[in-house]
């Protein structure tokens, strides 16, 4: 019989506990992103039409894997509570019902966008001469979807255990892997066929399958967490529910991300080509900024997740005032810093006058509020941990539907393009007040609750 899952983060001093928790994941996604830059750069080598496949790509992929964070954010919740409860057998079945839950809608999303592929495409803007290049790619990268959406949970489910610095580890060895395969399979160097785009979506095929088979060994193998997945329906029904109750809501929410982005980028192609690059270049830069707090709310949410099962309120209250203070910190560190030399760093974009003065007045407006936002993404991954993935949907679609949407047409409306920067940064601030009064609420409920 496998031992007991033990609860590692119920004890201990939070903001240690957080910060070891979150470093792995900071390595991790720094390499995964530099991945994306890195193989963007291999496509462009090719020409202009093979990045312009390349690209009416992203859309689609970005919607597959908010599918894979939403079934990790709901695998996590379900794993990190259960553990927390002490009960080892529940947090076992719960993972292992989530792999098969997450297969089996990921290998059927993927057969149908590969059915409807050149229709979606063509639905999506792509011209007709670029269908081939389009289906020589992600005719190969449906295939790696599920390789990449159930790996996915597993790591969550690792994290819901404490250990997120096995992701870390996997997320760099899978980013070098594919950076060294990339160009192999692209350019056809040391004697690997010439593939081209279709190249890419080899290397991240064998990537990911790579990526599948080590993850469910540590799973299985090492960490004991899977159990055997054949079990009555009405029991399965359970484990699904309870994945899926997290799981939707913050699949929702992290589709609003990129549609935010999208209102952003057309607001601001009212005012020509230049704004378009600038912000271009912005959207580029933030993510890496924002980096540490990406990797922040991907532990919180097994953090709060443990301590609740445990009963462990105080740790809540705790866990919210180490956030509050480093994302304020740590945001206004971001602030100076791009501030005072947003306009360097977009020179190394590119040295036209235009490009660099916009970028340079985003990078003094929006980022005062990052703090706030890193706070808002932190929020919500406790809300998901406490099993409570509505307050987290309702925040992040308020930021964009009523809040920002509204304040951005009068900051357009008073004051251009400039006016849009300031609606941004004012909706990231009214936000975090929002989120952070929400949640500090909750955990007052919960205190009073467990002191009755």
């Amino acid at each position: 019989m496998a031992a007991p899952l033990q609860a590692t983060l119920t004890e201990g001093h939070v903001s240690e506990q957080l910060k070891s928790l979150a470093l792995p994941l900071v390595w991790g996604l720094m390499a995964t992103m530099s991945l994306n830059a890195i193989e963007t750069f291999f496509i462009a080598q090719l020409g202009r039409e093979p990045l312009a496949a390349l690209s009416f790509t992203f859309p689609v992929i970005m919607v597959l894997t908010s599918l894979g964070i939403g079934l990790g954010a709901g695998t996590s919740s379900a794993v990190a509570r259960a553990i927390g409860e002490g009960d080892s057998h529940k947090a076992r079945r719960l993972a292992t019902d989530a792999m098969s839950l997450t297969f089996i809608i990921s290998a059927s999303v993927c057969l149908l966008g590969w059915i409807t592929l050149e229709p979606l495409f063509l639905a999506l803007g792509a011209t007709p001469d670029l269908i081939p290049l389009i289906r020589s790619y992600m005719s190969i990268w449906y295939f790696s979807a599920p390789c990449l959406m159930v790996p996915m949970v597993c790591l969550s489910a690792l994290r819901a255990m404490g250990m997120s610095q096995v992701q870390g580890y996997l997320m760099g060895g899978a980013a070098l892997l594919n950076v060294l395969l990339d160009p192999l399979l692209i350019f056809g160097l040391l004697g690997f066929p010439a593939l081209g785009l279709q190249g890419a979506a080899v290397a991240t095929l064998i990537t990911r399958a790579l990526m599948l088979v080590v993850a469910l060994y540590i799973l299985h193998a090492r960490v004991h967490m899977l159990v055997n997945p054949f079990l009555p329906w009405q029991k399965l029904k359970y484990s699904w529910q309870a994945i899926i109750e997290v799981g939707a809501p913050a699949m929702f929410a992290n589709v609003i991300i990129p549609f935010a982005s999208a209102i952003v980028v057309a607001m601001v192609a009212a005012y020509g080509t230049d704004a378009v690059a600038a912000l271009g270049i912005a959207m580029r830069i933030e993510p890496l900024a924002l980096i540490v707090f990406y990797a922040l709310s991907g532990v919180i949410g097994p953090f709060f997740g443990q301590n609740y099962g445990a009963g462990r309120v105080e740790r809540l209250n705790e866990a919210l005032r180490v956030l509050t203070v480093f994302c304020l910190v740590f945001g206004l560190g971001l602030a100076l810093l791009l501030g005072f030399f947003g306009a360097e760093i977009a020179r190394l974009f590119g040295d036209h006058p235009e490009v660099v003065s916009i970028t340079a007045i985003y990078f003094m407006i929006v980022p005062i509020s990052y703090g706030a936002y890193g706070l808002v993404m932190s929020v919500n991954a406790a809300f998901n941990g406490l099993g409570r993935p509505w307050p987290a949907m309702i925040i992040s679609s308020g930021r964009v539907f009523y809040i920002y949407l509204p304040l951005a047409w009068l900051g357009q409306h008073w004051w251009g393009m400039i006016g849009i920067f300031i609606a941004t940064a004012f909706a990231n601030l009214a936000l975090g007040i929002w989120a952070w009064c929400w949640l500090k609420t909750h955990i007052q409920q919960q205190t009073r609750l467990a002191e009755a």
